[in-house]
């Protein structure tokens, strides 16, 4: 048996979880978020700071529900990349203040595969990824060692996509909710322009559209909304069978925050259905673990930790951030 507490702090979200024989036991988190005008990492960076101890105390207050006390923790993990530096700094920062402090060791973890990995709450068990969050969009699926990436955007994430178009909107930060909300509204489909690259899609040409439909004062925002998400979702599916096909594997996991559009959930769950080539099961963690959270961070350091992936208290200089890791950086150890 193991207690692993996960610290999750890539980008907007800073968040604790703690996990006990692969259950989730408490999940907190707090959000940073603007009126107006997108994240502002060093901002951040310092709502994370100035956050940390009140929402380690809440998760832990939460897992003495379960019996689960700070002495019993057996590992801190941390997201060491990719992500924003300063948010990862505090994150890390703190992970190695607690490994220090109750002479645990740490497990630095990808916060890609942390998404990918939660999936086997769902009763995933070997899936190609669809992993649409703020800077990531990945196709992912495990190969050979490590999980692979078969396809990614080639500019931009839909998130920050989707986050631009809504800050050039007028509408502040997160901008996903908002614009699921308005597309609900939307009555007339506009064509957009659709760029698919195998299993690459591209983004930033149709943010451009975007801005210059806005500009001109000719559409409504319920219109556009409705064709952003009919349009891009749509690459997303493409791309994702697309990666199906090649692998030939037969479930499908939706992983990151934008994943919980319900929208793109029903566009990814007819394409599953309806595949000529036969069906694909579909896969969803509920919305909090889907979006940023400690939870899955814990997930993931509870399987390294138990495959002997760690570094004690004692070595914690040998463990720094990385903010421009790769999914397919990282070998996956815990699987052999």
């Amino acid at each position: 048996m193991a207690v692993v507490i996960g610290i999750e702090s890539t980008a907007h979200t800073f968040g604790i979880g703690i996990v006990k024989n692969r259950k989730v036991i408490s999940n907190i988190k707090r959000t940073y978020a603007t009126e107006t005008g997108g994240i502002i990492p060093s901002e951040a960076a310092k709502h994370h700071f100035h956050n940390k101890h009140e929402v380690y105390f809440e998760a832990l207050d939460k897992a003495s529900e379960a019996g689960i006390t700070e002495d019993k923790i057996d590992a801190i993990a941390f997201s060491q990349g990719p992500g924003l530096a300063p948010c990862l700094l505090e994150g890390m920062r703190f992970a190695k203040e607690l490994a220090l402090r109750l002479k645990k060791p740490l497990i630095p973890v990808n916060h890609c595969i942390a998404h990918l990995e939660i999936g086997e709450i769902e009763k995933a068990k070997d899936p190609v990824m669809l992993y649409v969050s703020g800077a990531n969009t990945q196709i992912i699926a495990y190969a050979a060692g490590k999980y692979r990436v078969f396809g990614e955007t080639l500019d931009i994430g839909v998130g920050n996509f989707i986050d631009s178009f809504a800050r050039y909107a007028g509408i502040g930060f997160p901008g996903g909710p908002a614009i699921e909300k308005f597309a609900k509204s939307g009555k007339k489909y506009i064509e957009l322009p659709y760029t698919v690259k195998g299993m690459d899609i591209s983004l930033s040409g149709i943010l451009t559209n975007l801005k210059n439909k806005i500009e001109s004062g000719n559409y409504s925002l319920y219109d556009l909304s409705y064709s952003l998400q009919e349009t891009v979702f749509a690459m997303l599916v493409e791309t994702a069978e697309r990666a199906l096909a090649h692998t030939g594997k037969k479930e499908l996991l939706l992983g990151g925050g934008v994943a919980c559009n319900s929208r793109l959930q029903e566009m990814c769950k007819i394409m599953c259905k309806n595949r000529v080539t036969g069906k694909v099961k579909f896969f969803c963690p509920p919305k909090e673990l889907l979006v940023d959270n400690g939870a899955m961070i814990a997930f993931l350091g509870e399987k390294m930790f138990k495959a002997g992936i760690k570094f004690s208290y004692k070595e914690l200089n040998k463990v720094d951030i990385l903010p421009r890791q790769r999914t397919d950086d990282v070998e996956v150890l815990w699987k052999k």
